[in-house]
C-alpha cells in the first residue's frame, strides 16, 4: 500500500511540476510562511541550523557515511556465527551511492525547474527537482540504516531507524528553511527515496545472511525465516 502512494504522489508532483500546475502554489505559500517565521524569529541559531542540517545531504559527508556504515556492519557480520558472505554490504552501498546520481540528475535535466530565487538557469546547472540533497540523504543514511540494521538487537535498531528518519526530515526542513529548494522538490524525492528502499528489503532479503540479535529481539523482517 505505502509503495503505491509514494509512486502516486511522485506522479502527481512530477506532473504538476512539469504542467506548472496549481499545485505548486504550495510551494509558494510554503515559501512565504517560512519567510515569514524566519522575519519572526531572527534566530541566526535557527538559520545556522537550518543549513547544517542541509549540508548534510551532500554527498560529504551522506557517502562516507554509508560506506563507513556498510564497513562496520561487514565486520560485525565477519564476527557473527553466520560469516557468509559478511564483505556484501561494502558493494551494496557502492552501489547505493552510485544509484543516487542516476536516478535524480536526468529528473533535474528534464524538469530544469528554476530554484526558490526564480533566476534562469545558467547553462552547467541541471535544474531543482527533485531535491538532489534530499536523495542523497534519505537513500545513504537510509541504506547504512538498513545494512547496520541488520546486525543490531532490537532496540538497537528501532532506536537507530528513528533517528534516521529524523536526521533525513531534518535535512529536507533544512533546505526548505534555507531556501534552497522548493517544497515539492524535497517531497518527490522522499517519494523517490522511499520507493528504493523499499525496493532494497527484499534484496538484502536474499543476499544478505542471518546475523544473530545482540538479545534486543528478533532479527529483522527480511532474516525472518532463515535457519
Amino acid at each position: 500500500m505505502m509503495p503505491m502512494v509514494l509512486v502516486v504522489l511522485l506522479v502527481l508532483i512530477s506532473w504538476q511540476v512539469a504542467a506548472d500546475g496549481p499545485l505548486l502554489g504550495l510551494d509558494t505559500g510554503t515559501r512565504h510562511a517560512v519567510h515569514e517565521l524566519r522575519h519572526a524569529f531572527r534566530s541566526t541559531l535557527l538559520n545556522h541550523l537550518g543549513a547544517g542540517l542541509s549540508d548534510l545531504g551532500g554527498a560529504v559527508p551522506a557517502v562516507p557515511v554509508l560506506l563507513a556504515a556498510a564497513a562496520l556492519a561487514a565486520e560485525r557480520r565477519r564476527r557473527s556465527d553466520a560469516p557468509a558472505r559478511w564483505w556484501l554490504p561494502v558493494p551494496l552501498a557502492v552501489a547505493a551511492a552510485a544509484l543516487v546520481p542516476l536516478l535524480v540528475v536526468p529528473a533535474k535535466a528534464w524538469f530544469a525547474r528554476p530554484g526558490p530565487y526564480g533566476l534562469p538557469l545558467a547553462p552547467d546547472q541541471w535544474g531543482w527537482y527533485p531535491s538532489g540533497h534530499t536523495a542523497t540523504s534519505a537513500i545513504a543514511y537510509g541504506t547504512a540504516a538498513l545494512l547496520l540494521g541488520g546486525t543490531l538487537g532490537r532496540d538497537a535498531r528501532v532506536a537507530l531507524y528513528a533517528c534516521t528518519a529524523m536526521l533525513c526530515l531534518g535535512v529536507g526542513a533544512g533546505l526548505v528553511w534555507s531556501d534552497y529548494h522548493w517544497l515539492l522538490d524535497v517531497l518527490a524525492s522522499w517519494c523517490l527515496a522511499g520507493l528504493t528502499l523499499w525496493a532494497a528489503v527484499p534484496l538484502m532479503d536474499r543476499v544478505l545472511p542471518r546475523v544473530p540479535a545482540d538479545g534486543g529481539g528478533p532479527p529483522p523482517r527480511w532474516e525472518a525465516g532463515r535457519g
